[in-house]
């Protein structure tokens, strides 16, 4: 995926715009007296951050609270979780995501902003997800109150910037923006005082009045915010926060190689990064395309809702599969000649399970032929599920082999398909 990230210009100019030569004054065309009111002379208007299509470097600097978030997360399922540990993980990391996928769903629309406006908000907002990673590891007892009050400050940056979108674009209801984020900081932060299990409550209650105003966005009016989408910094933000996932894998299998050294440990760790790597290939080297392409086309059918759908709910469960994935290969490691636990296995299954699923049904909602979807989908999906037995019956780096000879399957045959449609008249 070619980089699209550039320094800030020091020009009072867009970035990528050649400067224009400077004409006398005499021969200067004159600025129409309501642009000269709009702005007081002698401050002229700071210059865009980024252009439209591309990411700023303060948004790759937020990003990385992440990688700390999903390592204090990630930590929970390895061993032998069940379904306590996953519901907990699920529970915890959803509002983290929906967060993520708030702010850069408003910041994709908000290309106007000047470096200062946009570096003031992401550092607002890396600062309470900071609190919410630190907070994580307990947020279901003593430090609940912690990440309350940082899941309530991340919704107040996010009242702040659609703010600021509803100044230029007043097409979607105040009200709308007001309930969405400002109606739920306040709940966020009425969850800090009360305790457990009320606070979790309070909690769900929040982020199912997100979810349920996303769901009915069309008859809200809230969809026409979304016509100046830009596809291009959508897909990069989306696959940028998949390589935070991806480099939080393979930081797991580097410390876990690291503290177990020997031939059976470094034979399952090597297992595991083949594995990672296989899924980043696939992701990078066909999913990134699908995503574009499948963005533009809803974009032009006017199906906004399909871009929601895409960008907000569905990679949700990819990033948990591979999150799942990584605690496997983790837990394999150190005892690579013993079966996986139960729970360990079910990670393992049902995390590559999940990757492909979500993959085919990302792809048939931008509209590929399930003829070209299912063949690969249909059996990685199953074959994965029966990785799940195997696991908790065969040596540990027995069923990571198969989980690569798997997928090593799987992208050969992705790769020949891709080959006969370019050599195909």
């Amino acid at each position: 995926m070619e980089g699209r990230m550039q320094p800030d210009s020091p020009e009072a100019r867009p970035p990528g715009t050649p400067q224009q030569p400077r004409l006398p004054a005499a021969m200067a065309a004159p600025r129409p007296a309501s642009h000269a009111a709009s702005r007081p002379a002698g401050r002229p208007k700071p210059p865009p951050a980024r252009e439209p299509g591309r990411v700023h470097w303060m948004e790759l600097f937020f990003d990385l609270v992440f990688v700390a978030f999903v390592g204090q997360l990630a930590h929970g399922i390895h061993g032998d979780p069940g379904w306590a540990e996953y519901a907990t993980f699920v529970l915890l990391f959803f509002p983290a995501w929906w967060a993520w996928a708030n702010i850069v769903s408003v910041v994709n629309l908000l290309p106007g902003l000047s470096a200062r406006q946009l570096g003031l908000a992401m550092l607002a907002a890396m600062a309470a997800s900071a609190l919410m990673a630190a907070s994580a590891p307990h947020a279901l007892d003593e430090r609940a109150w912690a990440f309350s009050l940082a899941n309530a400050a991340l919704r107040g940056v996010l009242l702040a910037l659609w703010l600021r979108h509803h100044r230029q674009h007043p097409a979607e209801p105040r009200w709308r923006i007001w309930l969405y984020n400002g109606g739920t900081a306040a709940a966020w932060l009425v969850a800090a005082f009360l305790p457990m299990p009320g606070a979790a409550i309070l909690w769900a209650l929040a982020i199912l009045v997100e979810v349920g105003m996303i769901a009915v966005s069309r008859r809200t009016g809230a969809q026409a915010s979304m016509t100046g989408v830009n596809v291009e910094h959508a897909a990069e933000r989306l696959g940028l926060f998949v390589i935070i996932v991806l480099g939080e894998s393979v930081f797991s299998i580097i410390t876990e190689a690291s503290a177990d050294w020997g031939p059976g440990p470094g034979l399952a760790a090597a297992l595991g990064f083949v594995l990672v790597a296989l899924l980043g290939w696939a992701f990078f080297q066909y999913g990134m395309g699908t995503l574009t392409a499948g963005l533009e086309h809803l974009r032009e059918r006017g199906d906004f809702g399909g871009i929601l759908q895409t960008t907000l709910f569905m990679p949700f469960a990819l990033v948990v599969g591979v999150t799942s994935i990584a605690a496997a290969i983790a837990t394999a490691i150190p005892e690579p000649f013993e079966p996986l636990p139960t729970g360990a296995a079910i990670a393992l299954g049902g995390g590559v399970a999940l990757f492909y699923a979500t993959n085919a049904a990302v792809s048939l909602r931008y509209g590929q032929s399930p003829g070209t979807v299912l063949p690969w989908a249909l059996p990685a999906v199953v074959i994965a599920l029966g990785l799940v037995p195997a696991g908790a019956n065969v040596p540990a780096a027995v069923v990571l082999g198969m989980a690569v000879a798997l997928l090593v399957l799987v992208t050969a045959y992705v790769e020949l398909k891709a080959r006969r449609r370019r050599l195909s008249p």
